[in-house]
């Protein structure tokens, strides 16, 4: 019997993880064998976490995602990686519901649900902007985006020195502009020059 492999994801820095973690536990998915996204929207960039997740899967084994909308938010890219599992001989776990694309009812329960995970993005989206319309319209927005908590700023200057992060990633992940990003790692001691270098560096390789 293949093992099971864990996946979960936040689309903030601030958001917890504990609650997906529990239910990859409960389902039983090592610690060990859990991969994590902090702070992706899984919508513009591939995440390092699922990325890992999806290559440390082979034949046989089990990935596990507490919901649909933790693996994907668009149907086309939920079926795509369904799919792609499946003919890799690795089953795909959505909570304890297996997903097998043979079984008719399996297929169509699992395209609802991705249809449901879109839907519900789509609809933060929209309500989003139409909150954001309403406290321009009452001078309570002054700016385009509020800055960045001493938390982020924080998580920020960390992501960067992982080098895992190109600046534009970094403005993806917490939605500032450039300026912001370059101002917060300056007052944490790091130089532009090493800053450029690191971004045209990863968008190069």
């Amino acid at each position: 019997m293949g093992e099971l492999v864990g996946y979960a994801r936040c689309s903030t820095v601030l958001q917890d993880l504990t609650a997906q973690r529990e239910i990859l536990t409960s389902l039983g998915v090592p610690d060990e064998r859990v991969y994590l996204d902090r702070g992706l929207t899984g919508t513009n960039r591939s995440p390092p976490g699922l990325d890992q997740a999806l290559a440390a899967v082979r034949t046989g084994d089990t990935l596990v995602v507490p919901k649909l909308d933790r693996l994907a938010r668009s149907v086309p890219d939920a079926r795509e990686i369904g799919d792609t599992l499946v003919a890799r001989g690795v089953r795909l776990s959505l909570g304890s519901s297996i997903y097998d694309p043979a079984d008719p009812m399996s297929k169509m329960f699992f395209n609802m649900l991705a249809d449901f995970a879109e839907f519900e993005t789509d609809l933060l989206r929209m309500r989003t902007r139409e909150g954001m319309a309403i406290a321009r319209s009452r001078g309570k927005l002054k700016g385009r985006r509020p800055k960045l908590t001493t938390r982020q700023q924080a998580e920020l200057v960390r992501m960067h020195a992982s080098s895992d992060y190109t600046i534009a990633e970094l403005m993806e992940v917490f939605s500032v502009g450039r300026a912001t990003v370059y101002r917060v790692l300056d007052r944490a001691g790091s130089s532009r020059p090493a800053i450029e270098t690191n971004s045209q560096s990863r968008a190069n390789g």
